[in-house]
Formats: structure tokens, C-alpha cells, sequence
């Protein structure tokens, strides 16, 4: 299912107190609510939004079964 190069982002914290940039950082990664996955390609692009709310989410390799 999931193809060569490409990451699931989860959110694991709230946005609440964080500041406006980590929260839009968060919707331009397709999350919005604790638990909300997403699969996003694994580019550098991808990998520097992640760098910055670190804290909120984790980052999954895809599993191929």
C-alpha cells in the first residue's frame, strides 16, 4: 500500500499554548486533533516542518505488509 519514501506523521499533543507558527506548521502537515495520522512523502521539505514541532508529533516508517 504505502510506496518507497514516504512517512506517517501523528499528532501526540495538543496545539493548545504552543505558538502560531507550530500550530500552522501542524495544519500544513494535514494534522489538527491528537491521534490524527498522516502520510506524507519523505522529502526535505517534509522532514524540516517536522523538525519544527518535534514535541507534538512522531514519525513513523510505513510498514509494508
Amino acid at each position: 500500500m504505502a510506496e518507497e519514501g514516504t512517512i506517517i506523521v501523528t499528532q501526540i499533543r495538543s496545539a493548545i499554548g504552543t505558538k502560531p507558527k507550530q500550530r500552522g506548521t501542524l495544519r500544513a502537515l494535514g494534522l489538527g486533533r491528537i491521534g490524527k495520522s498522516n502520510t506524507l512523502p519523505d522529502r526535505p521539505e517534509i522532514r524540516g516542518m517536522v523538525a519544527r514541532v518535534p514535541h507534538l508529533v512522531s514519525v513513523e516508517e510505513p510498514t509494508n505488509s
